[in-house]
């Protein structure tokens, strides 16, 4: 069955709190929150802050949209947790200096608890297409409604980081790295994510897209202003909302085809109902794509010439070493562990790389580069 296509989308030029609160309580009334929201409820609210990062690199969901969700949220009588598993181990040490690093820990002052237990249990997933059962960090295991509060950003694996791809955080820190093992490649593993998405079940997405990233997102890319703030009760029409905006194409961002082959979402953005202004009015012409962005020449040529040349055409990882200072993070969050610590500096074994990108996502550093062979470049 198909989720509701409805998507507000309303300019938001700042991060100013009652700029921010203003536009989505807006947003709220005309999607009818209330309806999903009634006192007493256990809501979980899942930011994207996939590191420790600050809001002004643009890797993380903004403090001041989160805290407006908050606050709307509390005002509808809502209990509300912030619970996110960002890379890394998932432990309260981690988790504090994620939450103060984001600025994510003001939410506390508009009356949401965050969340530091680091247990999880199982989530079965009866409707999923390849995996049916996910591990899940427990706030959003026990939660009655799970509102998705996500930043558009550009994603080397992906295509896009938004609404459907903030779920893959609900994953415990290093089990994260065992499903990119399960499904390395790009197709099955965003139909792994809408696997998720769809037996977590969101009920309201929200997209902080005031300042969105471009480029090597969803860690290594650079910001840059759209000055909107998008909301839905489909993360799906969210996310197809999304790549109207940056001009992507909705086929390249493989969670979400995923989910316009299972009739989740329409296959066009000129199929969603815009209940303000239509995503295109925000439109940023010259929003610059991944590295790791298919070469789509490949599919004009010959059926045996295709593997080697889309291994030949697909980026790999590449570390500056000068700059490396030989942390770990990267060998840490690699699922194949094809990553070494030599000599105190990274070192990846290429012939078990599957491409995943992770260790270009988790360095802290942003050392690790992604590159595609000069023959294949745009």
């Amino acid at each position: 069955m198909r989720e509701p296509a409805e998507v507000c989308a309303a300019p938001c030029g700042s991060y100013e709190y009652e700029t921010v609160r203003a536009v989505l309580a807006e947003q709220f009334r005309l999607l009818r929150v209330e309806e999903l929201v009634k006192p007493g409820c256990r809501v979980a609210v899942k930011p994207n802050l996939v590191t420790r990062s600050s809001p002004e690199e643009g890797a993380v969901t903004h403090p001041s949209v989160i805290c407006a969700v908050v606050s709307l949220l509390k005002e509808l009588g809502a209990s509300v947790t912030v619970a996110e598993s960002p890379g890394g181990p998932y432990t309260p040490v981690l988790l504090k200096a994620v939450y103060e690093g984001s600025g994510c820990s003001a939410a506390e002052k508009y009356g949401a608890a965050l969340n530091l237990d680091c247990s999880w249990g199982e989530l079965k997933a009866p409707q999923a297409k390849l995996c049916h059962s996910f591990q899940v960090i427990r706030p959003l295991l026990e939660a009655d409604l799970i509102v998705d509060v996500c930043k558009l950003k550009t994603h080397c694996m992906m295509g896009l980081s938004a609404g459907v791809k903030n779920m893959f955080g609900a994953v415990p820190g290093l089990m994260k790295p065992e499903l990119h093992c399960r499904f390395p490649e790009k197709e099955a593993f965003g139909a792994m994510i809408t696997d998720l998405c769809q037996a977590l079940h969101p009920a309201l997405c929200v997209v902080d897209a005031v300042v969105a990233m471009e480029g090597n997102g969803p860690t290594g890319g650079s910001p840059r202003p759209v000055g909107a703030l998008l909301a839905s009760r489909s993360p799906y029409a969210a996310d197809l909302a999304c790549t109207q905006i940056i001009g992507m194409d909705p086929n390249t961002v493989y969670p979400l085809r995923s989910a316009m082959e299972r009739g989740l979402c329409p296959r066009s953005p000129e199929e969603l109902r815009f209940l303000q202004q239509p995503a295109a009015a925000f439109r940023v012409p010259d929003f610059r794509m991944p590295e790791s962005k298919p070469a789509d020449f490949i599919a004009r040529l010959p059926g045996f010439l295709r593997p080697l040349a889309a291994r030949l055409a697909t980026p790999v990882p590449k570390i500056r070493t000068a700059q490396c200072v030989g942390c770990g993070k990267c060998a840490e969050s690699c699922p194949q562990h094809t990553i070494t610590i030599e000599n105190r500096k990274a070192v990846i074994h290429y012939d078990k790389c599957i491409r995943c990108y992770c260790c270009h996502e988790m360095c802290p550093k942003h050392v690790i580069d992604i590159r595609r062979l000069s023959l294949f470049r745009h």
